[in-house]
């Protein structure tokens, strides 16, 4: 038994336009290890934008696409990037955090 989130979704404070098609929310997956290829667990750790913009495509539905990820909302990237540190943090860390 997990306590652990595998998913979550994030509604975005900008939707993004995709032709005729408005994002408001994205469902991110926790990543497996293979998700992670070409990036450094601790610039993922640092919410390094460079680093995000490769996993976040990988993790997202819709899948996100570059361009669309580099035209984002800081907010909503900021947002999306925290949701990706808390699916790395170990279940030791995350018990320290409160639960909504």
């Amino acid at each position: 038994m997990t306590d652990k989130i595998i998913e979550k979704i994030v509604e975005l404070d900008t939707p993004i336009q995709r032709g005729k098609e408005i994002i408001t929310q994205v469902l991110l997956r926790k990543p497996q290890s293979g998700s992670l290829r070409g990036t450094r667990l601790q610039a993922l750790m640092d919410m390094d934008v460079n680093a995000m913009m490769v996993v976040l495509p990988r993790i997202s539905v819709p899948a996100l696409q570059p361009h669309e990820i580099v035209e984002m909302d800081p907010a909503d990237l900021l947002s999306l990037s925290v949701e990706v540190v808390t699916f790395l943090l170990p279940k030791s860390a995350l018990s320290a955090f409160p639960t909504a």
